[in-house]
């Protein structure tokens, strides 16, 4: 039991980072800032834009709000594996310590861009980035941007004009940008609050 379920949590965080980094370098490989490239009408798109910081694109501002942010993301990995563990010893429900996984493999996979895109690509302004430029890559360690692809405006009008403040204004749903990484850590997030709540009393 115990070694089937780390061989599946394994084969799990592994498919998932292939994909999130597979999906990310190529954008950013073929791809230029802003660049969208529509795949059902403009409902489905994928719209190339990074962040310096959180899932969906929220950010924390400041070169050091950055480096805290990307030092917190290894510890929170760090813990996640070490929980991970611990519900495979305890012999857990596998579902529970697969969803656990999936927030693993989200983690890690948007940690590999702060840490190493910074210094492997050039930027991706107006041209698609180049890899290990002369001169070097466009951020240290640990400052790289996040790349973001995945853009689902489903539902677009304008808010109604009684409506304080915001009244004409573009209304788009949904508007965060995000990746296969945040998709991941999304889905194992709340596939442990619905199934698995009971658990952790």
């Amino acid at each position: 039991m115990k070694l089937d379920i780390t061989r599946k949590s394994f084969l799990l965080v592994f498919l998932i980072l292939l994909a999130d980094q597979a999906s990310k370098l190529w954008v950013k490989s073929n791809m230029f800032l802003g660049q969208e490239i529509p795949i059902i009408g403009n409902r489905v798109l994928i719209h190339f834009t990074e962040n310096n910081g959180m899932a969906f694109g929220y950010e924390i501002g400041g070169e050091y709000g950055k480096l805290a942010l990307s030092l917190f993301r290894i510890l929170a990995v760090i813990g996640i594996i070490w929980y991970m563990r611990h519900l495979i010893i305890k012999e857990a429900p596998q579902g529970l310590v697969l969803s656990i996984g999936l927030i693993l493999a989200g983690a890690i996979g948007n940690i590999i861009d702060s840490a190493f895109y910074g210094m492997i690509f050039s930027e991706s302004f107006m041209t698609p980035a180049q890899w290990f430029p002369e001169g070097g890559g466009y951020a240290s360690f640990l400052h790289g941007r996040v790349v973001d692809m995945l853009y689902f405006p489903v539902i677009q009008g304008r808010y109604p004009s009684w409506i304080p403040f915001l009244g004409g204004d573009l209304f788009i749903f949904f508007r965060p940008v995000f990746n296969l990484a945040d998709t991941a850590i999304t889905t194992g997030v709340l596939i442990t609050l619905v199934f698995y709540r009971q658990y952790f009393k």
